[in-house]
């Protein structure tokens, strides 16, 4: 080891713990205490014998499933609904979200950047359940009002992604070919946009697989689809049924999951 070496080692061991690491984690400790205490929930209860008979009861209803033909095509076509609700709300949303990145990322001006940055901090601070439950009232039950609460929220995530993947493009592509004598429009589509889309294509992926298991609860707000179909068999107490709901959500998520991974590992390369 080199005297640079041990000189670096005792100025490390002389300036001691951080203390703002220290008091961050005591802060968090007191406050995870503090919720436990304040909650006041009894955790012994959940484990006594009568709780725990109650919740093996309560399992067992869900089995066996109902497995007929006309049940299963039934919840086979919620799936679909709740599969088009995702796809259609993700597609609104990066459509708007896009829209919204050129001037959140400071392209058209401070004005402009602010702007675009508090609609989008807006949109996305309210939870997808909270704007399901304002457009079933503003557009009535079923899927469409589902489309909406998810396009709402996600366009508030996607554009501010979409903002920071431009932000921290390279600028030197396109200011060349405006220097070349072309304009900025043509400059931004073919120096910075196929920078930008491989990677802007791989967060839409994954909100739309994140959209396909909050579509599905966005349903018991009446927003249609497997949420509004669980809901349903669950409130008059048909548990087979309700299994059954369950089992199609569970392929539904695990599918697309299963293919928008490839996808994504596909793309990978390209912004490597």
């Amino acid at each position: 080891m080199s005297t640079a070496d041990i000189g670096a080692t005792d100025r490390a061991q002389a300036a001691g713990p951080c203390l703002t690491c220290v008091a961050v984690a005591l802060l968090l400790a007191a406050a995870i205490v503090a919720s436990f205490i304040y909650l006041a929930i009894d955790y012994r209860a959940l484990f006594t014998a009568e709780s725990l008979g109650l919740m093996g009861r309560f399992i067992a209803e869900f089995f066996p499933p109902d497995l007929s033909a006309p049940f299963v095509a039934k919840a086979a076509w919620a799936a679909l609904e709740t599969l088009a609700v995702s796809a259609l709300g993700t597609l609104l949303a990066v459509l708007a979200g896009g829209a919204l990145a050129l001037p959140a990322s400071g392209r058209l001006g401070f004005t402009a950047r602010q702007a675009a940055r508090f609609v989008l901090n807006l949109l996305r601070s309210v939870p997808e359940l909270v704007w399901a439950a304002l457009m079933v009232l503003a557009a009535g039950l079923g899927p469409f009002a589902g489309a909406l609460a998810l396009a709402l929220h996600t366009t508030g995530v996607l554009g501010r992604l979409f903002a920071e993947t431009l932000e921290n493009a390279p600028r030197e592509p396109e200011r060349v070919l405006v220097e070349s004598g072309g304009g900025a429009v043509a400059a931004f589509a073919y120096g910075s946009l196929p920078l930008i889309v491989p990677q802007c294509l791989a967060y839409t992926l994954y909100r739309w697989e994140m959209n396909i298991r909050m579509a599905a609860v966005l349903g018991f707000v009446g927003a249609g689809g497997l949420g509004q179909m669980l809901y349903f068999h669950l409130s008059i107490f048909q548990q087979a049924q309700a299994a059954t709901v369950l089992m199609a959500m569970f392929a539904l998520v695990f599918a697309v999951d299963a293919a928008s991974g490839r996808l994504r590992r596909g793309l990978a390369p390209a912004y490597a």
